[in-house]
């Protein structure tokens, strides 16, 4: 199993002791998990960005991903409620499976950009579908680091969506 951190500023009350802790905490979850289902996987733990993160790579898995990685958001969940539990803490702890987030970190960011190009060329807002938080985050972050365009999110779980609309 892996440790790491990349150099970010944990928050003030979190050191990387601790946050490594509950990614510990959240691998041991889920390596349970994965022996009652019976699916292989290699389980890494580190800390990235200044929160805990787990990675579980291996054949057989998409099935913990889900459709558009709703299983995966569900045992992310299920994971933070455990080390909640552990450590009488919250936990922004981030869960992957079979580089799922990755995969769709990439796929989003063209997502972003395609509403950026529309936005500048057409000067109308641009209403994208529904997006967890997670991939939400992710277009906000795209968006957000282009010149002459901002974002927000409108609506109410589950079908809360990012509006990419032109800086007056």
């Amino acid at each position: 199993m892996a440790a790491s951190t990349n150099g970010a500023k944990p928050a003030a009350a979190t050191s990387d002791v601790d946050l490594f802790r509950q990614s510990e905490i959240a691998a041991d979850y889920v390596e349970g998990l994965l022996d009652i289902l019976d699916y292989d996987g290699d389980i890494d733990e580190l800390v990235s960005a200044g929160r805990p993160v787990v990675e579980v790579v291996g054949g057989r898995l998409q099935a913990l991903v889900g459709q558009r990685g709703a299983t995966l958001e569900a045992l992310q969940e299920l994971t933070r409620l455990a080390v909640f539990r552990q450590t009488g803490s919250p936990s922004r702890l981030l869960l992957d499976v079979g580089g799922y987030r990755a995969t769709r970190r990439k796929e989003l960011s063209a997502v972003a950009k395609n509403a950026v190009e529309k936005v500048k060329q057409h000067g109308e807002a641009v209403r994208l579908e529904p997006m967890s938080a997670f991939e939400r985050k992710c277009v906000h972050d795209v968006v957000n680091a282009i010149a002459g365009v901002e974002s927000e999110s409108e609506g109410v779980e589950p079908n809360r969506r990012i509006v990419v609309r032109p800086v007056d």
